[in-house]
């Protein structure tokens, strides 16, 4: 059976749950980003960064303002991997958005993450 549902307005299974208007509040990921250890984790990626958008930087572009750090590989998939240093990336904001989406291909970003490391 189906009915309309009243959040998006498609039809949908009757015991469906339609996430239309709901609000990510982060859960487990969002507990761990809170503690001290991935705030100094976060300052430390930034500074190897030069405070700089990784992404503008490989495109000639300085980016210094609304910095953030971006998990490559997300936290949910692979928790091991919150504290890697090549599964960690700075970006401005829009690349980060952009990086969320999957506009900007993961394995450019771990390359740019390697050389980083490297110190290039």
């Amino acid at each position: 059976m189906y009915k309309s549902c009243s959040k998006c307005g498609k039809i949908h299974p009757k015991n469906y749950q339609c996430n239309v208007g709901r609000t990510f509040t982060g859960g487990d990921e969002r507990k761990l980003r809170s503690q001290y250890s991935w705030t100094k984790k976060s300052e430390e990626i930034r500074e190897r960064a030069n405070h700089l958008c990784e992404v503008c930087r490989d495109k000639g572009i300085i980016t210094l303002n609304n910095l953030e750090v971006h998990h490559i590989e997300k936290i949910k998939d692979d928790e091991s991997r919150m504290y890697d240093n090549e599964n960690l990336i700075c970006l401005c904001q829009e690349h980060h958005k952009q990086a969320d989406k999957g506009f900007i291909d993961k394995n450019y970003l771990f390359e740019l993450a390697k050389k980083r490391e490297q110190g290039f």
